[in-house]
């Protein structure tokens, strides 16, 4: 089976890496990096530009395309795709609406009768801003004071789209990913991310600096799924945009019960990398089963131990990112038995050199969380280039 994964991130190069544990699998990644390189051959075609990965993907013959990252997603991609008759694990443009548009997802949760934060009519503290389109993980301000409310506003126009205000939750948060095919749904065990920059959640959000799973005040992701997942994919079916694809609830655990912070249309990254280690096998069944809309009677893998993902980030990031830095020590951090995937790379005169703002993902297996997070800073202690910073209280 010829299989095409979008993108070129850490969660592209987790599920390469999940996808090459089927046997007679030949993988391609567009564009894919250095660490993706080293399993599947990587072709120089922008992720989020149909008009490459389509003739790409006819041209190869594949038989399934795994789109990674949510741009691609909310530009159309799938749709392109289907229309070509080419087998794609990802939702349509109009069901990526879910993640590209908060106002959207407001409105899909209310019809659904899914729980979530309200909306404010009156920006003030405490409360959260919300830019309403993509924004890499970036576009949410925290504001518990005055002056944190008018730095968020400003960076929020500054992005040069809607946005809203909302109620602030509390609690830890919780990440649930469903494997769906319209009504269809088969959920994955739950894991944690961090999303600041600092240790103990300090500093502004990121795309993810760290994850781990399973997660133990986590409820059942039987119920979760029930409650959050299946109510909205049967509103988006109701609506004619049926969801094929990952279906991501970012959930906050507060005193009432689990109320959604936001859903997204694809898995999550950092957790991605800290979930697939931990599922018996390969994600090619369930992926290509979603495609092919044959989710029914398919079981959820088999799943066991814990994994920590630790992100080793650029000097300024999440303000920006870097390029051309020597990556020193991944073959060390390998050889201690940690999984090593590359987030933001790139191949320089034979050297791996930075090429982001989240550079390299660290990820520690065990038998418990405790363990696997020994296992990841092990390996992490081996990784170094100039500038390079990450939480050291990921999973702690």
């Amino acid at each position: 089976m010829k299989v095409l994964v979008v993108g070129s991130g850490g969660r592209e190069h987790a599920l390469v890496w999940s996808l090459a544990r089927t046997d007679a699998v030949e993988l391609h990644a567009a564009p894919g990096n250095p660490g993706i390189a080293a399993l599947a051959s990587c072709h120089p075609a922008r992720a989020e530009d149909p008009a490459a990965i389509v003739p790409l993907a006819a041209e190869l013959g594949v038989d399934l395309v795994v789109v990674g990252p949510e741009a691609p997603l909310v530009v159309g991609l799938a749709d392109a795709l289907r229309r070509r008759g080419i087998a794609v694990f990802g939702p349509s443009a109009e069901a990526a609406r879910i993640e590209g548009s908060k106002a959207f997802a407001k409105e899909v949760m209310a019809a659904a009768g899914v729980p979530t934060a309200g909306t404010l009519a009156v920006a003030r503290p405490p409360c959260v801003v919300k830019a309403d389109g993509l924004a890499a993980g970036k576009g949410v301000w925290v504001c518990r004071d005055e002056a944190s409310l008018d730095a968020a506003l400003r960076a929020a126009q500054a992005l040069g789209q809607p946005f809203h205000v909302e109620e602030l939750l509390e609690g830890p948060e919780l990440s649930v990913f469903a494997i769906a095919d319209a009504g269809e749904a088969v959920v994955l065990p739950a894991s944690r991310d961090y999303k600041r920059i600092g240790d103990g959640d300090i500093g502004p959000n990121t795309g993810g600096m760290g994850s781990f799973s399973p997660v133990a005040d986590a409820p059942p992701v039987d119920e979760i799924v029930e409650t959050v997942h299946r109510p909205v994919l049967r509103e988006l079916m109701r609506r004619g945009t049926p969801f094929t694809g990952c279906l991501y609830a970012g959930l906050m655990l507060t005193e009432r019960g689990p109320r959604v912070i936001e859903f997204n249309c694809r898995f999550g990254d950092p957790e991605t990398q800290s979930l697939l280690p931990r599922l018996e096998g390969s994600v090619l069944e369930l992926l290509a089963a979603a495609a092919a809309g044959e989710l029914s009677g398919v079981a959820p893998p088999a799943c066991g131990g814990a994994a920590v993902t630790v992100v080793a980030a650029s000097r300024d990031y999440p303000d920006r990112g870097e390029s051309g830095t020597t990556i020193a020590g991944l073959d060390e951090a390998a050889a201690t038995g940690a999984l090593v995937f590359h987030a933001g790379t790139a191949l320089q005169d034979g050297r791996v050199v930075t090429n982001g703002g989240r550079i390299i993902d660290v990820v520690g297996t065990g038998e418990t969380v405790e363990a696997a997070r020994t296992a990841a800073y092990a390996g992490l202690a081996c990784v170094d280039f100039a500038g390079m910073r990450y939480r050291s209280d990921i999973g702690g």
